[in-house]
C-alpha cells in the first residue's frame, strides 16, 4: 500500500517529469545560449536602425522647414528687389523722358534763334540792297527832277542817306502814332 500512495500521490514527481524537466532545462539553456542572443542582437539592431531613421527623419524635416523658410525669405527678397528694380527702371524712364524733353527745347531754341538771326541777316541784307537800288532810283528820279545829273558819288551818297532819314522818321512817327 505504501507503493501504491506513492504512485497515487500527484504531489511526488515522478520519472518522466523530472525527464521532461531537465530536457525543458536544456532546451531554454540552449535557446538563451544560442538562439536569443543573435535574435536579440538583431531586434536591437533593427530598433537602433529605426531610432536613426526617426532622428534622421527629423533631421531632415527640420532642415526641409528650414529650406522652406530660407526659400519664402529669399522669394520676399526677390519680390522686393524686383519691386525696387522696376521703380528705378520707371525713375530712370520718367528721367530719360525730361531728358529728352530738355533736349528738344534746347534744340528747338536753338534752331529759332538760328532762324531769328538767318531772318535778321536776310533781312539786313534786302535792306541793304533795298537801300541801293532806292538810292539809284532817287538819284535817278531827282536828276530827272533838278534837271543836272547827280553822276558826283558823295552828292549822291548824301542825297539818298538824307532820303532814307527822311522815310525812317516818317516810319517811326507813323508806328508811334499808332501805338
Amino acid at each position: 500500500m505504501s507503493g501504491t500512495v506513492l504512485a497515487s500521490n500527484f504531489l511526488v514527481p515522478n520519472a518522466t517529469f523530472l525527464v521532461e524537466l531537465f530536457a525543458f532545462a536544456i532546451i531554454l539553456w540552449v535557446l538563451g545560449r544560442y538562439v536569443l542572443p543573435p535574435i536579440n542582437k538583431a531586434m536591437t539592431a533593427r530598433q537602433e536602425r529605426i531610432r536613426r531613421q526617426f532622428e534622421e527623419l527629423e533631421e531632415a524635416k527640420g532642415a526641409a522647414n528650414a529650406a522652406e523658410e530660407e526659400y519664402r525669405s529669399a522669394l520676399v527678397e526677390a519680390r522686393h528687389e524686383a519691386a525696387r528694380i522696376r521703380e528705378e527702371a520707371r525713375d530712370q524712364g520718367a528721367s530719360i523722358v525730361t531728358e529728352m524733353r530738355e533736349q528738344a527745347h534746347a534744340e528747338s531754341a536753338r534752331i529759332s534763334a538760328a532762324a531769328h538771326a538767318q531772318i535778321e541777316a536776310e533781312k539786313q541784307q534786302v535792306l541793304t540792297q533795298l537801300r541801293a537800288e532806292l538810292g539809284a532810283l532817287a538819284t535817278t528820279l531827282a536828276g530827272r527832277i533838278v534837271g543836272e545829273s547827280l553822276e558826283d558819288e558823295a552828292r549822291q551818297r548824301r542825297t539818298v542817306e538824307r532820303f532814307i532819314d527822311e522815310v525812317e522818321s516818317a516810319e517811326s512817327a507813323a508806328s508811334g502814332q499808332s501805338s
